[in-house]
């Protein structure tokens, strides 16, 4: 499935999780800060920046969280396995030309961005970039539904 997206957000929602999905508005390097290391990711125009929540919430705690990378260029933490931190992130972040969301990593704690934690019932998706659109694999409309906003604030 392919979704337009220009400068928006595509919200990907199941039961009780969800994902917030925009794009990279232009090049810029994303500063990745692990225990023992600064590394610096490429991120170009389009790439996407998603934005998981595994127990859901506000999307608009979501939107501030991607506009933190999107447009203030935040540096990202990568906590080291084990660390109890972990386990009160109720949002993640990963920012990569396509990511695959899995259920069986933990929170806050992978630094390569391809991958991005996720609850059990959107773990069957894939995103990729795709010029102006998003491509969703495993898309199921039976268990999930998605949502477009355009730039600013959210409202459901």
């Amino acid at each position: 499935m392919r979704v337009p997206l220009s400068c928006g957000y595509l919200l990907i929602r199941g039961e009780s999780s969800f994902f917030l999905v925009a794009r990279a508005p232009d090049t810029f390097a994303l500063p990745i800060e692990t225990n023992d290391a600064e590394v610096f990711q490429g991120v170009h125009r389009g790439d996407l920046i998603v934005v998981s929540a595994p127990e859901g919430g506000d999307p608009e705690q979501a939107r501030m969280l991607c506009e933190l990378v999107r447009t203030y260029r935040q540096p990202m933490v990568v906590l080291p396995k084990g660390h109890p931190g972990s386990s009160r992130l109720r949002m993640v972040i990963s920012v990569a030309p396509a990511i695959m969301p899995k259920a069986d990593i933990i929170r806050g704690t992978h630094p390569d961005q391809d991958v991005i934690c996720s609850s059990g019932e959107l773990s069957g998706l894939g995103m990729a970039a795709d010029g102006e659109c998003v491509c969703i694999e495993g898309f199921d409309p039976n268990r999930m539904e998605y949502l477009l906003f355009p730039p600013g604030p959210l409202s459901l």
